[in-house]
């Protein structure tokens, strides 16, 4: 069995700004704590709610030492290191290595479309480098590179590469996943809307945003998954999918700024050119939070 160290919710903190766009580590942390506490089995800073591309290089290393601090081994962190370089990209996975996180993920950042085989070589660079885990992220939204299974099942050749994120909504991709790679390798749902059916096809983890506003209920669901009982499941996933449904479709840093503010918290700044949701999109996010809430 290869390294998995995670399992369970995977919460995704944003990167909350000051007025001035500068990283606010005292807020971030805060709402790190929040995610912390709420129960959530891992906590994954520098991914697409934390706008990775965004940030400078110093601002990264800034968050990854901060959460390294403040989640202080309560639970496992799996960092984004991921950048349109490899040279950058092992910097990055290097400096989580030494700073103390648990895992990396790589999602494979590109301009030009690369290649199956300019993509393993990537992976394979960067794991040389570094000791701990690696999750192999596919988010052609995101990264512009749509991993096809087979090449996800390349990358698992390497040693330490031993999980896979999988974001593009296909459930046939984790079902060949978990068909092919049978209980070898750890695969995660990274698509809110299919939390339920990426359980049921075997997925260890669901990597989310959402515990930043309703962790009971995502918590609840991986819980009623584990103890079999399908229809509590069931129950708990309609009562959120029409939150999961709009935090993607407005963007997650958006989404999650301001589900935060309409709990009370402060959800910091976004950085030009991201920009907030528009009043009626506040209302409506704040119509289906009563909702999901109870």
């Amino acid at each position: 069995m290869k390294n998995t160290p995670f399992k369970g919710v995977i919460a995704y903190p944003i990167t909350p700004l000051d007025a001035n766009e500068k990283v606010n580590i005292p807020l971030f942390k805060k709402l790190l704590e929040r995610l912390v506490v709420s129960g959530s089995h891992g906590i994954a800073p520098l991914g697409s709610t934390g706008v990775l591309p965004y940030l400078t290089d110093e601002e990264k290393e800034a968050i990854t030492e901060a959460t390294v601090q403040q989640v202080a081994g309560r639970v496992p962190t799996l960092v984004g290191v991921s950048n349109l370089t490899t040279e950058k990209t092992i910097y990055h996975a290097q400096f989580a290595e030494k700073a103390g996180a648990t895992a990396v993920m790589i999602i494979p950042m590109s301009y030009w479309k690369l290649t199956d085989d300019e993509i393993l070589q990537h992976y394979d660079a960067v794991a040389s480098k570094i000791s701990i885990p690696i999750m192999a992220y596919n988010n052609p939204a995101t990264g512009g590179v749509d991993m096809s299974a087979a090449l996800l099942k390349r990358l698992l050749e390497i040693p330490n590469v031993t999980m896979i994120k999988e974001s593009t909504g296909d459930i046939q991709r984790m079902h060949y996943l978990r068909k092919e790679l049978g209980e070898e390798v750890a695969f995660y749902n990274g698509s809110n809307p299919l939390a339920l059916a990426a359980f049921s096809a075997g997925a260890a983890g669901w990597c989310t945003a959402a515990p930043n506003l309703i962790p009971e209920l995502n918590i609840g669901l991986y819980n009623a998954v584990q103890n079999n009982d399908l229809e509590t499941a069931r129950n708990i996933f309609y009562q959120q999918v029409d939150l999961l449904n709009f935090i993607v479709a407005k963007g997650l840093p958006r989404a999650i700024k301001a589900g935060l503010n309409i709990l009370g918290e402060d959800g910091g700044q976004l950085r030009s050119p991201l920009k907030p949701l528009s009043e009626s999109e506040t209302m409506e996010l704040k119509d289906i939070l009563t909702k999901t809430r109870g």
